[in-house]
Protein backbone atom coordinates (compact mmCIF):
# COMPACT_ATOMS: atom_id res chain seq x y z
CA UNK A 1 0.00 0.00 0.00
CA UNK A 2 0.98 3.32 -0.96
CA UNK A 3 0.44 5.94 1.21
CA UNK A 4 0.55 9.68 -1.10
CA UNK A 5 -0.20 13.63 0.19
CA UNK A 6 -0.89 16.52 -2.47
CA UNK A 7 1.22 19.44 -1.30
CA UNK A 8 -2.14 20.83 -0.72
CA UNK A 9 -3.12 18.38 1.45
CA UNK A 10 0.46 18.69 2.88
CA UNK A 11 -0.03 22.35 3.21
CA UNK A 12 -3.26 22.16 5.33
CA UNK A 13 -1.73 19.62 7.63
CA UNK A 14 1.56 21.44 8.31
CA UNK A 15 -1.13 24.94 8.91
CA UNK A 16 -2.94 22.80 11.53
CA UNK A 17 0.05 21.88 13.30
CA UNK A 18 1.81 24.79 13.63
CA UNK A 19 -1.12 26.42 14.71
CA UNK A 20 -1.69 24.03 17.59
CA UNK A 21 2.12 24.27 18.23
CA UNK A 22 1.46 27.53 18.39
CA UNK A 23 -1.54 27.52 20.72
CA UNK A 24 -1.04 24.44 22.66
CA UNK A 25 2.52 23.34 22.78
CA UNK A 26 4.09 27.14 23.19
CA UNK A 27 1.28 28.75 24.46
CA UNK A 28 2.65 31.74 22.63
CA UNK A 29 -1.06 32.51 20.46
CA UNK A 30 1.39 34.92 18.19
CA UNK A 31 -1.97 34.95 15.62
CA UNK A 32 -3.88 37.26 18.09
CA UNK A 33 -0.94 39.38 18.39
CA UNK A 34 -0.15 42.53 16.41
CA UNK A 35 3.68 42.35 16.84
CA UNK A 36 3.21 38.71 14.63
CA UNK A 37 1.11 39.96 11.36
CA UNK A 38 3.51 43.48 11.36
CA UNK A 39 6.40 41.32 10.90
CA UNK A 40 4.30 39.11 8.40
CA UNK A 41 3.58 41.67 6.32
CA UNK A 42 7.40 42.92 6.13
CA UNK A 43 8.30 39.03 5.27
CA UNK A 44 5.67 38.96 2.97
CA UNK A 45 6.33 40.58 -0.11
CA UNK A 46 10.42 39.10 0.05
CA UNK A 47 8.23 36.01 -0.54
CA UNK A 48 6.22 36.67 -2.83
CA UNK A 49 8.92 38.29 -4.82
CA UNK A 50 10.94 34.97 -4.64
CA UNK A 51 8.38 32.75 -5.34
CA UNK A 52 7.75 34.66 -8.65
CA UNK A 53 10.90 34.87 -9.41
CA UNK A 54 11.92 30.85 -8.56
CA UNK A 55 8.69 30.04 -10.98
CA UNK A 56 8.76 32.51 -13.76
CA UNK A 57 12.49 31.20 -14.22
CA UNK A 58 11.19 27.61 -14.05
CA UNK A 59 13.57 27.01 -11.81
CA UNK A 60 10.54 25.19 -9.64
CA UNK A 61 8.07 23.56 -11.44
CA UNK A 62 4.69 22.32 -9.91
CA UNK A 63 3.08 19.27 -11.15
CA UNK A 64 -0.94 20.63 -11.85
CA UNK A 65 -2.38 17.50 -10.56
CA UNK A 66 -0.68 18.42 -7.25
CA UNK A 67 -1.83 21.48 -6.50
CA UNK A 68 -5.39 23.77 -6.09
CA UNK A 69 -4.27 25.73 -9.40
CA UNK A 70 -4.53 29.08 -8.12
CA UNK A 71 -1.32 30.95 -8.42
CA UNK A 72 0.14 33.90 -6.72
CA UNK A 73 2.85 35.67 -8.06
CA UNK A 74 3.12 32.73 -10.32
CA UNK A 75 3.75 30.17 -7.27
CA UNK A 76 0.49 28.13 -6.62
CA UNK A 77 -1.07 29.32 -3.34
CA UNK A 78 -0.15 26.53 -1.45
CA UNK A 79 3.50 28.08 -1.49
CA UNK A 80 2.04 31.28 0.26
CA UNK A 81 0.58 29.43 2.81
CA UNK A 82 3.17 26.68 3.81
CA UNK A 83 5.62 30.05 3.81
CA UNK A 84 3.04 31.28 6.77
CA UNK A 85 2.85 27.99 8.61
CA UNK A 86 7.05 27.99 8.54
CA UNK A 87 6.94 31.47 9.52
CA UNK A 88 4.36 31.25 12.55
CA UNK A 89 6.54 28.17 13.79
CA UNK A 90 9.77 29.96 13.33
CA UNK A 91 8.49 32.89 15.34
CA UNK A 92 6.66 30.34 17.69
CA UNK A 93 9.24 28.80 18.79
CA UNK A 94 11.79 32.16 19.03
CA UNK A 95 9.38 33.76 21.45
CA UNK A 96 9.22 30.24 23.68
CA UNK A 97 12.95 30.04 23.56
CA UNK A 98 13.12 33.99 24.42
CA UNK A 99 10.87 33.36 27.18
CA UNK A 100 13.10 30.52 29.20
CA UNK A 101 16.32 32.86 28.90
Amino acid sequence: MRFELSYTQITVYALILTIFFDMFITKNSLLSTLRFWFSYFIILPFQLLTNYWLTSREIVIYNSEAIIGLRLAGAPIEDLIFGFAMILAVMSLWESKTKRG
